[in-house]
């Protein structure tokens, strides 16, 4: 869909595993990585919780997972799934009665975790909702809610002791011939992370939420989700993801998209492709690419551009781009056009005349794709 070229060397091979539905969204299989976030206004906010999950979506998240710690949040939930333009994953924690209310209130999934949500009897009463409601589990272990016997057994949380929490609990929804569920193995920490899903993935073909809880503030926790979430992806691992951040959920969603970009797995919106900049800069490339983004953050259509500074990497990296510009001082640059240069641009009128480019050849991109879908 852009102008970069395949070259094999870059191909993952992912992980097979089965695939499940959650609401009308794939998961596993052949099915695109799902990106997904979690709202954190009060559930029973009801106005609140839906724009953010619309300003979510809008960002591209395929999926949101919303808390239902009560039974006001529960009734709530009803209106939010009736709102929401995407599927509605129910956050449940401690209480049972939760994931049955959320399960009728329309949920498409319960998150349910194995370290507080009860005994196997209340488990059952849960399936049994699910099922009943056409909602899927996701079965979700965290290293800081382990439960007590696999403390014991263990003496701290690690790999191990998480993986044995997941496959227990896939168990017992398996007894019960529930077969609509995916699984996450999360902590804190990276390698924790990482070592247990490895383990996790040679043990089951059940779709894989990946995650770095917890990971911390934007920069900190982009930059820890990007490492564990890279590694397991780029080793084939993943079904669906979240970037848990302390920031806003849109910038999760765009914090996912950014890591499935970068290793293509996925592509949505201009990747901008710049140069850091240095003293050879002929214009401003930080205030630019930074204008940039924001222009062009309704574009969702995969393309790519490249703003460079100066003309030593410039003309190479405008090669692989479906449009490009590259400072050549004296107040211009050169305008490239599916890699080839096309026509010379003073830097004064460069961010109108870029967005009006990138505009038009996502416009280009897709009409051809909306007319090979009706031949």
């Amino acid at each position: 869909m852009t102008h970069n070229p395949v070259r094999p060397w870059r191909d993952i091979e992912r992980r097979k595993s089965r695939q499940i539905y959650v609401g009308n969204v794939p998961v596993g299989g052949d099915a695109p990585i799902a990106v997904q976030t979690m709202t954190n206004t009060p559930t029973t906010d009801v106005a609140a919780t839906v724009a953010q999950i619309q300003a979510a979506a809008e960002a591209g998240a395929d999926l949101v997972r919303v808390s239902v710690p009560d039974e006001a949040s529960s009734k709530a939930l009803k209106e939010i799934v009736a709102e929401s333009p995407v599927p509605i994953i129910a956050d449940i924690h401690f209480h049972y009665r939760r994931g049955i209310e959320a399960a009728e209130a329309g949920a498409a999934c319960l998150r349910i975790n194995p370290g507080n949500i009860g005994s196997e009897d209340r488990v059952r009463e849960v399936i049994a909702a699910a099922r009943d409601h056409k909602c899927s589990i996701r079965i979700g272990v965290n290293a800081g809610s382990l439960e007590k016997h696999l403390l014991d057994k263990y003496g701290e949380p690690c790999p191990a002791a998480m993986v044995e929490s997941g496959l227990d609990h896939i168990r017992i929804l398996q007894d019960h011939d529930f077969h609509e569920f995916k699984i996450s193995l999360k902590a804190s920490d990276v390698f924790m992370t990482a070592a247990a899903y490895q383990q996790l993935a040679d043990a089951t073909d059940a779709p894989l939420h990946i995650g770095v809880t917890e990971a911390g503030g934007f920069v900190s926790g982009t930059i820890k989700s990007a490492i564990g979430l890279g590694n397991l992806l780029w080793s084939g691992i993943g079904d669906t993801l979240r970037v848990s951040l302390s920031a806003d959920p849109v910038e999760e969603v765009k914090v996912g998209f950014e890591i499935l970009k970068s290793l293509g797995l996925r592509h949505r919106g201009v990747n901008i492709i710049s140069c850091p900049s240095c003293a050879r800069q002929g214009f401003d490339v930080i205030k630019t690419v930074e204008t940039l983004e924001n222009r062009l953050a309704h574009i969702h259509t995969p393309m790519s551009l490249s703003i460079i500074g100066c003309v030593v990497n410039g003309p190479g990296e405008a090669l692989m781009t479906d449009v490009g510009f590259t400072g050549g001082g004296a107040g211009a640059g050169m305008v490239y056009l599916a890699g080839k240069q096309d026509h010379k641009l003073d830097n004064e009128k460069m961010v109108d005349h870029i967005v009006e480019l990138v505009e038009n050849r996502a416009a280009e991109i897709d009409a051809a794709g909306k007319a090979g879908s009706e031949a």
